[in-house]
């Protein structure tokens, strides 16, 4: 497998739009069953559609990766829309959301955590373009990033919310 060719990726993409697609469904119905109690709380809206957006921007990228033909460019400017877009959202779904109970510091982590994926997706788009670097290793880790950040966010949403 080529770091650099995406129709060497074709495999890693597929399993990763099922696992995307899965794991956003399973998602909404986890909203869906606690949505008074994650409206309750000022901050939680805005954890749950960061987190919906990661799994989105996750499915995305394998969906882009998935169009046969294009170039590497094309490709790059695809991952770093979709990664700029995953990244400013982290920030949005944040902004003036901390509860005043809870430290400063929780705002910075959830941004942190919130833009991972994002700043992987644009690291690699970028990567992927110039040719060198990683390449495409680093939309791997974007999407399994993704995958992480969001299932710890679903088990907020869904379990600890209820302690």
């Amino acid at each position: 497998m080529n770091a650099y060719d995406v129709a060497g990726w074709k495999d890693f993409f597929v399993g990763t739009i099922g696992a995307s697609a899965g794991l956003l469904g399973l998602l909404f119905v986890a909203i869906s069953i606690n949505l008074q109690e994650i409206l309750r709380y000022r901050h939680l809206p805005g954890r749950a559609a960061g987190t919906l957006g990661i799994l989105l921007a996750a499915l995305l990228v394998s969906g882009v990766g998935l169009a046969p033909g294009q170039s590497a460019v094309v490709f790059g400017v695809e991952v770093a829309v979709i990664g700029a877009a995953v990244l400013f959202q982290a920030f949005w779904v944040t902004r003036g959301k901390r509860d005043p109970t809870e430290p400063i510091s929780w705002n910075l982590e959830h941004r942190v955590i919130g833009s991972v994926p994002g700043v992987t997706f644009l690291v690699g788009s970028l990567i992927v373009m110039a040719g060198g670097g990683g390449g495409l290793y680093w939309l791997m880790a974007g999407i399994l990033l993704a995958f992480v950040v969001a299932s710890i966010n679903a088990w907020v949403l869904l379990v600890e919310i209820l302690r």
